[in-house]
């Protein structure tokens, strides 16, 4: 379950479609450790992301898609609120993220998932500081097409960046 060269391999392998359902609200990455303390201090510097950015690049030109679903709490937190300014740069490369509110989320697992090519699922597992452990294959095929149904759902329900923002801004308290 190491987050090692396998998983990371995934991203650049599949054939169609890489989907993602997060649902945390805070994500302990370290490379992305400096970055968020820029954008707390108002110095925004998302140069960090650009091997991901030229993957998704790459695959968008190819003709194969990136999308996400987050789940999003109240009040936003900070990490949410950074991965919300760096998505404009994500999407602006080719990946789809969309968001709904949690009480949206309700019926859709308690724990993120990769699914690719709508048959390849991996369960991610995080530990209590909210540092990635590792992807779990997941080979039931009853499981894949339960956690292809909750795609499906989450992303009927979900919007864009700015729907989110339009919609919402005065729940966050903060902005």
């Amino acid at each position: 379950m190491e987050p090692g060269p396998e998983f990371g391999n995934l991203f650049r392998t599949f054939e169609h479609t890489a989907y993602r359902l997060e649902l945390r609200d805070q994500y302990n990455i370290p490379h992305e450790e400096e970055p968020l303390a820029k954008f707390l201090a108002g110095e925004p510097d998302a140069s960090y992301h650009e091997g991901w950015l030229h993957m998704i690049r790459e695959a968008t030109a190819e003709g194969r898609r990136f999308s996400r679903v987050r789940v999003v709490s109240f009040p936003l937190t900070d990490y949410t609120r950074f991965a919300m300014w760096v998505a404009g740069y994500t999407r602006e490369a080719g990946d789809d993220i969309r968001y709904i509110t949690r009480e949206q989320a309700v019926g859709l697992p308690d724990y993120d998932y990769w699914l690719f090519d709508s048959s390849r699922l991996y369960k991610m597992h995080f530990d209590d500081e909210d540092h990635f452990l590792g992807a779990e294959a997941v080979e039931d095929p009853a499981v894949v097409v339960q956690h292809n149904h909750w795609r499906d759902a989450a992303q009927h329900h979900a919007t864009t960046r700015e729907e989110f923002v339009a919609k919402h801004e005065q729940r966050d308290h903060r902005r």
